[in-house]
């Protein structure tokens, strides 16, 4: 690959990053919108400033969308700890973040979230080549069998772990019917800024909103504190390689579900261990779906999908230089985004250390309420209103709230065993 060439995959990663930095610092926000924007905007800029030929052009899109994903699957983190409204990638690791930020450990939170992030980025790049080589020589047929096997299992692990395993499937099948209702049953989600996800108000309301409402008996904000030391190390960020390849290969196993099943057979205890595992089966997953993508020639998100209606048939084949060219762009957007985690991190602990807890909560629950209405119309209120009520469920029976993932999961083992009331878009959540 030429030294200018590289440059420009450098360029258009810095131009992914500052995409990737904006969906993940606002809430409702998603990378998909800016995946779509940068297909548009990319290829007309690079004609118009004459920066690169003309065949080229598709790849630095596709290396700018990918490192807009990149760097936001680090930085989404950061307003899931402050301000409560979590990316569906990072809904589990909210809780340990609050408990965190609640001793004024914040930053501690954010730092394991980053270094896990990076962890599982520098093993999961080089480790994309052998993995697509062995996807391509009948690895893919080997797993394509086991996806219906795996999603039940996971149901089960979630089941049988927990301590009111009766109570814990029951809030599960209803947790499983409500995404099912809210993701395949027509609600419209039109708001004044177009058509939204309810992904948003659903996610939000069950794991985002009940911390929130519980913050605003605190009068007084804790102060946070950074001692700028490593709090975890790479070990927890190691461990999320094997699990995001799962969750970057199956369809409806997210890197939240993922997270689900490493701590049931590996359980880390330590807040902030955890939440360097979530966020790097995070990360890893958009690593992987690039390899989904070049195998199978099906996008595992909406970037991905972005991606193949650009790059076309590019990517086919092992080790391509389309393949090789996104790799090293992702390359450089976890070192952005390592960096853009921590430097978002301290800029929001300030503001959280300096405003009244009771009036920062309330402004952030207008916050999210407001973007609810403008992203998915008033039928979203009235998701978010819902999720919010099955959100104060599993601690009120004593039961973890792992099971909320369930929102996700149960809609798309239904549909994988051919029920499909409305449900076929799950596949590529």
């Amino acid at each position: 690959m030429e030294p200018g060439l590289l440059i420009l995959i450098a360029v258009f990663a810095l131009i992914g990053a500052c995409a990737g930095t904006f969906t993940g610092m606002v809430p409702g926000i998603h990378v998909n919108t800016a995946a779509t924007l940068l297909l548009g905007v990319c290829p007309s800029a690079a004609s118009v400033l004459g920066i690169a030929e003309p065949e080229t052009v598709p790849v630095l899109t596709a290396c700018c969308i990918f490192s807009a994903a990149t760097v936001h699957s680090f930085v989404a983190f950061v307003p899931s700890v402050f301000i409560g409204a979590p990316d569906p990638d990072d809904s589990l690791s909210v809780l340990p973040a609050h408990r965190l930020l609640s001793q004024g450990r914040g930053m501690v939170a954010v730092r394991s979230s980053a270094i896990g992030s990076v962890t599982g980025a520098m093993a999961a790049i080089p480790l994309a080549i052998p993995l697509q080589w062995i996807m391509l020589n009948g690895g893919s047929d080997v797993l394509g069998i086991m996806t219906s096997g795996v999603l039940t299992a996971t149901l089960i692990v979630i089941i049988l772990v927990s301590q009111r395993p009766l109570v814990t499937a029951a809030v599960s099948l209803a947790t499983g019917l409500w995404g099912c209702i809210v993701m395949g049953g027509g609600i419209p989600s039109t708001g004044m800024l177009g058509e939204g996800t309810l992904l948003f108000p659903m996610l939000t309301g069950l794991f985002g909103m009940p911390p929130l409402l519980e913050s605003r008996r605190n009068k007084k904000a804790k102060s946070q504190h950074d001692d700028g030391a490593d709090p975890v190390g790479p070990v927890p960020g190691l461990k999320g390689v094997a699990t995001g390849l799962v969750a970057g290969w199956f369809p409806g196993i997210t890197s939240t579900v993922g997270a689900t099943l490493a701590s049931a057979f590996g359980e880390e205890r330590e807040p902030e261990r955890f939440i360097a595992l979530v966020s790097s089966i995070n990360t890893v997953t958009a690593v992987f779906s690039l390899v989904t993508l070049s195998v199978t020639g099906s996008g595992r998100s909406g970037t991905a999908m972005a991606v193949k209606g650009i790059i076309g048939d590019s990517l086919s084949g092992f080790c391509s230089d389309a393949f090789v060219a996104i790799l090293f762009c992702m390359a450089v957007a976890a070192a952005i985004g390592y960096s853009m985690t921590v430097l978002m991190g301290k800029a929001m602990a300030g503001i959280y250390s300096s405003v009244p807890s009771d009036a920062l909560s309330t402004a952030v629950i207008v916050l999210i309420t407001t973007l609810v209405l403008l992203t998915t119309g008033p039928w979203g209120l009235v998701v978010l209103a819902l999720s919010t009520f099955l959100g104060y469920v599993p601690p009120s029976q004593g039961i973890s709230r792992t099971c909320l993932a369930c929102c996700l999961m149960i809609p798309a083992l239904l549909s994988h065993l051919g029920i499909d009331p409305g449900f076929g878009t799950l596949i590529s959540i």
